[in-house]
């Protein structure tokens, strides 16, 4: 679909994610082909790595990738923290995040414990993490980057330098938001990326652990691969991680045409910003870059959610609540131990996602901004 095109017929999808084309990856794929090597961090695999860090203006190794961003997630948490432990049970994350977050700390051990967000930033305050009267119990703190927002890496290396609790970065939508300012959101704390191909930069699945800390960074490599370091024997908790070298392949043939993707995708973002302003809209329009351009939200009005979501229902618009009603609403959490989350109960619901691909027509945005205006 063409910025002037024709949506499909049976509505307008809340997301169409463009990866390469088979034209795109036919390079690489024949460089498979050629060096018959598939997995195991192949060629294509480590070239992928180089590539990612120097876009985060960093030197090689410093970016490791996975076989998903869940699974970039449970290698890191081992890495970092080892597995729960009797004395330190608990994760400690946001309520208001993608159930993949609670699902790694579980698969390592530990039991989610849900805490608040800050009502302006959407995201855990370091501040109040360190004065949290569970922490003597908590294993690893997960702080995520709400819909991509960077998470600054300085308040949260204090809180780790203050109380010794290992701290994992789920950055799992950051991916351009951390290119705005790699220098505040990188560094010795390792920060997880996903490359599903729902955010801006993807490999069709897949993921990637940042960290300036290199020895670090090859435990995550040990805990994505069995364990094994120098020798085939499993010498630490581990996972089955790695990517294949046709993810590689895809996320070669992505890089290739990024300056294109985040053009497009931030291109969306200002049409948007456009049909909606002056539009009487209930609630306020939330795009890049205050959050990662793979996302269109309305904030919608205390009380008019449900009334959006009729709306947009009726007028054949898809839409989601990309974090669901918060962790605790799902059946596998909802008996996860959890602090007060009135921030968290307020802002899931009226948190709504609008349509969004890189080539979405101005009639389709013009379509959606007056759906909403008519109310």
């Amino acid at each position: 679909m063409s910025k002037d095109g024709v949506d499909p017929p049976n509505g307008i999808p809340v997301l169409r994610p463009r990866l390469p084309s088979a034209e795109d990856l036919l390079p690489y794929l024949r460089r498979i082909d050629e060096n018959r090597v598939y997995a195991n961090w192949g060629p294509l695999v480590t070239e992928l790595e180089v590539r990612l860090s120097r876009e985060w203006g960093l030197e090689a190794p410093t970016t490791t990738v996975a076989a998903s961003g869940t699974a970039a997630l449970v290698g890191t948490i081992l890495a970092t923290a080892g597995p729960a432990r009797h004395d330190r049970p608990y994760a400690l994350m946001p309520a208001l995040t993608f159930s993949a977050t609670a699902v790694a700390a579980e698969l390592c051990g530990y039991r989610p414990y849900l805490s608040d967000v800050d009502p302006e930033e959407w995201m855990l305050s370091a501040e109040r993490v360190a004065e949290h009267p569970m922490l003597d119990h908590v294993g690893v703190v997960v702080p995520v980057g709400a819909f991509g927002r960077p998470v600054s890496q300085e308040p949260w290396l204090d809180l780790r330098r203050r109380t010794g609790v290992p701290v994992v970065i789920d950055a799992s939508a950051s991916f351009d938001r951390i290119l705005d300012a790699p220098d505040r959101c990188l560094g010795r704390i390792p920060v997880v990326i996903s490359l599903h191909a729902t955010k801006t930069f993807g490999t069709g699945e897949g993921g990637c652990v940042v960290c300036t800390d290199g020895e670090l960074l090859a435990d995550v490599v040990r805990a994505l691969n069995y364990g094994f370091s120098s020798r085939r024997e499993s010498e630490a908790p581990s996972l089955n991680g790695k990517m294949s070298e046709y993810s590689a392949a895809v996320g070669l043939a992505s890089l290739d045409r990024w300056p294109e993707t985040i053009g497009a995708l931030r291109d969306v973002a200002a049409r948007y910003r456009a049909a909606f302003d002056g539009a009487a809209v209930p609630g306020r329009l939330v795009v890049s870059p205050e959050v990662s351009a793979c996302y269109a939200l309305l904030e919608s009005t205390r009380g008019q959610a449900s009334q959006v979501e009729e709306t947009l229902r009726r007028s054949g618009i898809d839409y989601r609540h990309w974090y669901g009603d918060g962790l605790h609403r799902q059946p596998q959490f909802a008996g996860a131990p959890r602090d007060d989350l009135s921030t968290t109960e307020d802002l899931a619901p009226r948190l709504i996602g609008l349509p969004l691909a890189p080539d979405l027509a101005d009639e389709t945005i013009a379509r959606v901004a007056r759906a909403l205006g008519s109310g």
